[in-house]
């Protein structure tokens, strides 16, 4: 099973496409699915399981969680496997992967070393989280992607991959693969740390379309 485990539509305040273009795409370029990570936001869930039905496509339900601290950003916390939307309003970062658990999910750490907003304190954080984004094919330059599959693997951490796709064109730069036949199958197998990772670094351009997505939701907001 392979699976780009970050992206985003236009549910995000800065994504383009719809659910079912990232599905599209990645069934195009020889995926099964995507997990829909939209910026804390649940809102494209089930626009995307209705097209990941038709398509016969696989589909996680995420979500990209944001914590501040203040008016500071902390960092971001990815949750897999999630039931509801969790409002990081008010929640510190422990607050935020408790619910996660709570709903059965996996949190993971996304893009620690973020090429403008790294996760702040990330050691201390570090035992309270399942595993860490290794491969990050837009928000991470290459060094920054080794640094993270350093830290997960001398920490024992899961290790996730993801486009961090905001447009349909982006999906499949960076996946994770697993020999699993359902998602219970695909969530043990990343806690047991029995996948494989692959990515190619995104070209610099494709920060433009998140400069687009936030025009765009300036104008106009999509409908679920």
């Amino acid at each position: 099973m392979k699976i780009d485990f970050h992206c985003h539509s236009y549910y995000s305040n800065d994504g383009i496409s719809s659910p079912e273009e990232l599905i599209k795409s990645a069934l195009k370029k020889g995926l099964d699915g995507i997990a829909l990570t939209d910026h804390n936001s649940s809102v494209g869930w089930k626009e995307a399981d209705k097209a990941a039905k038709k398509l016969n496509a696989i589909l996680i339900f995420g979500e990209e969680i944001k914590i501040k601290k203040g008016k500071k950003t902390v960092g971001e916390i990815l949750g897999y496997f999630l039931k509801e939307e969790i409002n990081p309003t008010g929640k510190t970062v422990e607050q935020v992967i408790e619910e996660i658990k709570r709903q059965g999910g996996i949190a993971i750490i996304a893009h620690p070393y973020h090429w403008r907003k790294s996760f702040k304190e990330l050691d201390k954080y570090k035992n309270l989280v399942d595993g860490i984004e290794v491969f990050n094919a837009r928000s991470q330059t290459k060094k920054g992607n080794q640094k993270s599959f350093i830290f997960a693997q001398k920490n024992n951490l899961a290790m996730t991959a993801g486009s961090d796709a905001h447009h349909c064109s982006e999906v499949g730069n960076a996946y994770l693969e697993a020999d699993v036949k359902n998602l219970e199958e695909l969530k043990d197998a990343i806690l047991q740390k029995r996948v494989k990772i692959f990515g190619r670094q995104s070209s610099i351009f494709v920060q433009v379309f998140a400069t687009i997505g936030r025009l765009l939701h300036f104008f106009w907001q999509p409908k679920p």
